[in-house]
């Protein structure tokens, strides 16, 4: 069994960066592989980046790529996703998730989920 616990979500202005985190515990694993997903009301669960856990390779969906940067810190466990340039539209619950193999853009191959951490850009 694996646990992720995201942080880092809050209020901020427009223009402004966030950095969230994601920390696995439990059953950690090596071929395997973390993303990024957002989520916000009355909208699907939208992919934004994942990681090769093991040789931090990362894809990213093409709306995100620019503003979103993921990574992850082996030694910690730890999943990180630094957003800049923050803007309304970006208002969401920001899941992270794991799975075992390779990145999947598709939140349905996600085997492990956090609760969530909110993010509420101000314009």
């Amino acid at each position: 069994q694996v646990q992720l616990v995201e942080s880092g979500g809050g209020l901020v202005q427009a223009g402004g960066s966030l950095r969230l985190s994601c920390a696995a515990s439990g059953r950690t694993f090596s071929s395997s592989a973390m993303g990024w997903f957002r989520q916000a009301p009355g909208k699907e669960r939208e992919f934004i980046a994942a990681i090769r856990w093991s040789i931090g390779s990362a894809v990213y969906a093409d709306s995100m790529e620019g503003r979103f940067t993921i990574s992850r810190d082996n030694a910690k466990n730890t999943m990180d996703l630094q957003i800049d340039s923050l803007r309304p539209e970006d208002t969401a619950v920001y899941y992270c998730a794991a799975k075992y193999g390779s990145t999947s853009y598709s939140w349905a191959n996600y085997d492990y989920w956090g609760q969530g951490t909110q993010v509420t850009v101000s314009s």
